[in-house]
């Protein structure tokens, strides 16, 4: 039975883009949307994760859970989901110091 999936990407080769919109619309710049069975959604979500790169990608779709939905992250990202009880939250990384210039004495 048909479920309705979103996927966001950030900075994930153009060839990816052009997969996931074979099934799914881009509603706009890298965020996907559409409604299809999980064995389509896993064969989906296997190519973004083979090929996501240095970008990286998130998918949620409906799932048997008190949030009624489910969170699976690919690449790095700085938001990262976390089980608490139960319940999916969200942890922010710290971020990483950008490294100063050294400018000649």
């Amino acid at each position: 039975m048909p479920a309705m999936l979103v996927i966001a990407t950030t900075a994930v080769p153009d060839h990816l883009r052009g997969a996931l919109s074979r099934w799914t619309s881009e509603v706009v710049p890298g965020i996907f949307v559409g409604s299809v069975s999980a064995r389509v959604r896993d064969h989906l979500w296997q190519a973004v994760t083979e090929t996501v790169g240095n970008g990286a990608a998130v998918l949620i779709h409906p799932a048997p859970t008190e949030q009624g939905y489910t969170i699976r992250t690919a690449g790095t990202r700085r938001r990262v989901p976390e089980d608490f009880d139960g319940l999916t939250l969200i942890r922010m990384t710290a971020m990483t110091p950008a490294k100063k210039e050294q400018r000649p004495s």
